[in-house]
């Protein structure tokens, strides 16, 4: 049910102009601070980052590494005066002149945001021995958005819950965690839509709580979706297990001979086969290989994958599908 666990941390820097006023100079200088305060350290870091000027990639490259979660899609659109580093596990991704100068997250497959936040904190300080930041001793970091002043943390979890959006429950949930200060966003954060039944849910407050306390917040509400998802799972099994198993294995039939797919298509189908796999009615097939192939074929992947722009992504994906399934079914 958890895909994975997000650690997200924004910070600026003191007596810099914020991103959203800065002109080019004062954000090249910017990338410079914060690249040096990483590339030129004496610790294992320096070796363990690559700097990227967004202004040195292609709109797929570019798109490709939103797909991963590695950029932001506001950062892509910001090509001339972004910069993002990433280290070579992919689990830590430093973007720069972003919505704030610094927006540093951390990845982890799974429920794992301690261990996520731990990391984060390890290079959050790192930067902050070379680079002073924004800070107030009442309201704490100081962002360009006023929803993020305060420890300046999203902590979320992405989750997959088809058993709730099939029993028509998943509204429930979401009206029922804003009342606790949090929020579901779609696959690629606000404003992105749930496709595949895929939902991040994270902190809406930052000032306040504690860093450790946010974290807690988080998985005590996961814990409780989880138990609702499963609820919802067991009765749609219940009540017509026939029909249950009939869906998830016709979805795994058109992945494995359909000449054309379409995202949208892909992702539900994808939902699908993820319930059957999680639920035991598909054998030899986990969440690791379903995380590689929905990535796989987002669109900026295929059009890196075939090498040129091509309009016809659909045959392209279905085509991709098949290959990849045909080495694990």
């Amino acid at each position: 049910m958890i895909i994975s666990s997000r650690i997200r941390i924004a910070r600026n820097i003191a007596e810099m102009p914020f991103a959203p006023m800065a002109g080019r100079d004062a954000s090249q200088k910017v990338a410079d601070m914060v690249k040096n305060s990483i590339m030129d350290s004496n610790s294992i870091l320096s070796r363990d980052f690559d700097y990227i000027a967004l202004k040195s990639l292609t709109d797929t490259e570019r798109h490709v590494l939103v797909e991963k979660h590695l950029i932001s899609p506001d950062l892509s659109e910001r090509p001339e005066t972004a910069a993002v580093l990433i280290n070579k596990s992919q689990q830590i991704s430093i973007m720069i002149n972003e919505e704030d100068h610094i927006r540093m997250q951390s990845i982890f497959p799974g429920c794992q945001l301690e261990k996520a936040w731990e990391l984060l904190s390890k290079v959050d300080d790192i930067i902050e021995e070379s680079v002073e930041y924004c800070y107030d001793e009442q309201l704490g970091y100081i962002t360009s958005c006023p929803t993020n002043v305060g420890t300046g943390m999203r902590a979320s979890m992405m989750m997959h819950l088809p058993g709730l959006v099939a029993t028509n429950y998943i509204n429930t949930i979401l009206q029922t965690i804003s009342k606790v200060g949090l929020t579901a966003r779609g696959l690629y954060g606000e404003g992105s839509e749930a496709t595949g039944d895929i939902y991040q849910i994270s902190n809406q407050i930052t000032l306040g709580p504690s860093e450790e306390e946010i974290i807690s917040n988080i998985n005590i509400a996961v814990r409780q979706i989880m138990e609702n998802e499963k609820r919802a799972r067991e009765a749609l099994l219940q009540s017509n297990r026939l029909q249950f198993e009939d869906r998830i294995w016709r979805a795994l039939g058109i992945l494995t001979h359909a000449r054309k797919l379409s995202l949208k298509e892909f992702m539900s189908l994808l939902s699908q086969i993820r319930l059957g796999a999680d639920m035991g009615i598909i054998d030899g097939i986990n969440s690791r290989m379903l995380n590689e192939l929905m990535v796989k074929c987002q669109p900026a992947h295929l059009q890196a994958h075939i090498g040129k722009l091509d309009e016809d992504l659909d045959s392209i994906r279905a085509e991709r599908v098949r290959n990849e399934l045909r080495k694990i079914v």
